[in-house]
């Protein structure tokens, strides 16, 4: 079900006329002095941008009792039916299934009245510029800026997230920044970045807001790249394909009951979601973090290296990053950098043609080499371009082409 109207809703003691403008600090604590603000704090963003606001909050009961007040920019969602059980979400393979007042498992989600609404729409918690190598992208406009935006919420509870602060809360419980898609873009544009990045937590599950700023973005010239888990129903995806010109998805592990355990999600429509970027033209690499204990297992990484290969992804390039201790893993060891350069030799055997390693610096494998001639193409340090001879897509020593996105 696609709707493109968003809805300002104010419940309860509030006339029509202030229905349609926002509220004052003053209105504000009038009107929702019942309600606990969120507690979290947002990512200091630049200098220049929106101030926050604590205008954003989702306050009272969730059982939408007569007590509840509900203050907050809202778009309805583009995917979803309605049933006899209540308002079932088509976004992701998680199809939750919520009752007025509940929220979806991307928290992002919640049935109000009578529809389904992205409550995370405008509403981001972290704002960066970031270079484009961080995503990593390592093939799309090297030394380019990335705007990029999160707001809280996302589909899966990975116990390793290095930004479950934000990824495993709700917009109700972060301090936020009102931010529209087109301020968004202006933003980008007065910042001097030539992409926005849709980042940090999960883009699908604030899919509306990441959709509309990705089709204003590209109208005015301003690419967008995804960083993402990956995890979205094949309808969706293509859709949101038609508007975005790059992508980092976190290919976690080969093992569907690893994607259980350690995401509660499953393996196969990440699989698929990498192929359909492909098909569809989206300049597309791939993260793999190996966790000691979990997914290190060289068979497994061989196993899903000859995948890629096999389903002409050999040149996406592939990075191994290396773990570290947090949220519910924080008992683990680092990656040891053995391991990480063991799945490295055994990519490039495998016929990947372009295999990085992550969160380890200043070592060869997080170069460019030439598959053709081995020659040096671009070097970098961490997130820096030392030095990068690719010419016009092309390698200086024999010609061969470099896949990638070289120039805006």
């Amino acid at each position: 079900m696609v709707n493109n109207k968003y809805r300002f809703i104010l419940r309860h003691s509030v006339s029509n006329d202030t229905m349609h403008k926002k509220l004052s600090k003053r209105e504000f604590i009038k009107y929702s002095a019942m309600g606990a603000l969120g507690t979290a704090f947002c990512v200091n963003p630049a200098s220049g941008l929106a101030k926050p606001l604590i205008n954003h909050a989702l306050t009272g009961s969730p059982s939408m009792s007569k007590d509840f007040e509900l203050w907050k920019w809202s778009k309805e969602s583009m995917y979803y039916v309605k049933s006899m059980r209540g308002m079932e979400c088509m976004l992701c393979p998680q199809y939750c299934i919520l009752k007025k007042g509940e929220t979806g498992d991307c928290k992002d989600k919640m049935h109000i009245e009578d529809g389904l609404y992205n409550i995370a729409y405008g509403n981001p918690c972290a704002i960066h510029i970031d270079p484009i190598e961080k995503k990593p992208l390592f093939h799309f406009l090297p030394e380019s800026r990335a705007y990029s935006i999160a707001t809280a919420g996302c589909n899966l509870t990975c116990i390793n997230c290095q930004n479950w602060n934000i990824s495993q809360k709700s917009p109700r419980e972060t301090r936020n920044y009102d931010l529209m898609p087109s301020k968004v873009v202006a933003e980008a544009l007065g910042n001097n970045c030539q992409s926005i990045a849709y980042t940090y937590s999960e883009p699908i599950a604030f899919f509306e807001y990441t959709y509309d700023t990705a089709k204003q973005a590209k109208e005015a010239g301003v690419k967008n790249v995804m960083v993402s888990a990956g995890y979205i129903n094949e309808e969706p995806l293509r859709d949101l394909c038609q508007h975005i010109d790059a992508a980092n998805i976190d290919l976690k592990s080969f093992s569907n009951q690893l994607y259980i355990d350690m995401s509660n999600a499953t393996l196969e429509p990440v699989l698929n979601t990498l192929k359909v970027m492909k098909e569809e033209g989206v300049w597309l690499e791939i993260t793999n973090l190996i966790v000691p204990e979990w997914t290190d297992d060289m068979g497994m990484i061989r196993e899903m290296c000859e995948w890629l290969v096999d389903n002409g992804l050999d040149e996406c390039p592939l990075h191994f990053s290396r773990f570290q201790p947090m949220y519910k893993l924080k008992k683990l060891h680092p990656t040891p950098v053995g391991t990480l350069t063991q799945a490295h030799e055994i990519a490039l055997k495998a016929g990947i043609k372009f295999v990085y390693l992550g969160n380890v610096f200043g070592i060869d494998a997080e170069n460019t080499y030439c598959p053709g001639c081995g020659k040096l193409l671009i070097k970098r340090k961490g997130y820096k371009i030392l030095k990068n001879i690719i010419n016009n897509g092309h390698c200086p020593g024999c010609n061969r082409t470099i896949p990638g996105v070289w120039k805006s």
